[in-house]
């Protein structure tokens, strides 16, 4: 059964950096797109950046895009997201996502404050 479980979120100062990972297990991850998405508090899920089943191509939010780099391990069965130069605006939920399955995982917390 599909399964992700996101890692790495936490408390840090504007400014700063952080980097999520994606554990992925129950399906041949290395054949499928991986995006990440984020839920702020009292606004609607949205989508941060994408990145192909080989790696070789990513795309990214215009809100992120210079400072968040999508990057994936197929070894590991992992995808990461690392963030730099974090704003307070980047606090949320972050979630990874498999496009083809309607499966959320639990989402890991990033919280961005002084």
């Amino acid at each position: 059964q599909v399964q992700l479980v996101e890692s790495g979120g936490g408390l840090v100062q504007p400014g700063g950096s952080l980097r999520l990972s994606c554990a992925a297990s129950g399906f041949a991850f290395s054949t499928y797109a991986m995006s990440w998405y984020r839920q702020a508090p009292g606004k609607e899920r949205e989508w941060v950046a994408i990145i192909t089943s080989s790696g070789g191509s990513t795309n990214y939010a215009a809100s992120v895009k210079g400072r968040f780099t999508i990057s994936r391990d197929n070894a590991k069965n992992t995808g990461y997201l690392q963030m730099n130069s974090l704003k307070t605006d980047d606090t949320a939920v972050y979630y990874c996502k498999i496009n083809t399955f309607n499966y959320w995982g639990q989402g890991t917390q990033v919280t961005v404050s002084s």
